[in-house]
């Protein structure tokens, strides 16, 4: 079975960072990194789990909630990883150098 931990780990981080953010720093465009890589996040896990269908677009539900969208799409994809087609460890590494990125871009 595939190991997400490290996905999940970064996930994690990257949600804990922006809860603890200040509104104004939320407002500067961490919210807006975090709420691209939730979108990008649920994509991927829908696109696995019904390939047949066009994946829906993660609504904006404001700075406070970001977080909260990241958590959710990353544990989403990470279940549809294990349970769906065989995926290799190499996505797995992939996905985490994604979320870091996106963490470097909404914390410089």
């Amino acid at each position: 079975m595939l190991d997400t931990t490290p996905l999940l780990d970064a996930v994690d981080h990257f949600a804990a960072a922006l809860r603890a953010a200040p509104q104004s720093r939320l407002q500067r465009g961490a919210a807006g990194e975090g709420l691209a890589l939730a979108r990008e996040l649920a994509r991927r896990a829908q696109r696995i789990e019904t390939p047949e269908r066009e994946p829906r677009t993660m609504p904006d539900a404001g700075v406070f909630v970001v977080a909260d969208q990241v958590q959710v799409a990353g544990r989403d994809l990470a279940e549809a990883l294990r349970t769906g087609p065989a995926a290799e460890e190499d996505a797995v590494a992939d996905l985490v150098t994604l979320i870091r990125t996106a963490e470097r871009r909404a914390f410089p």
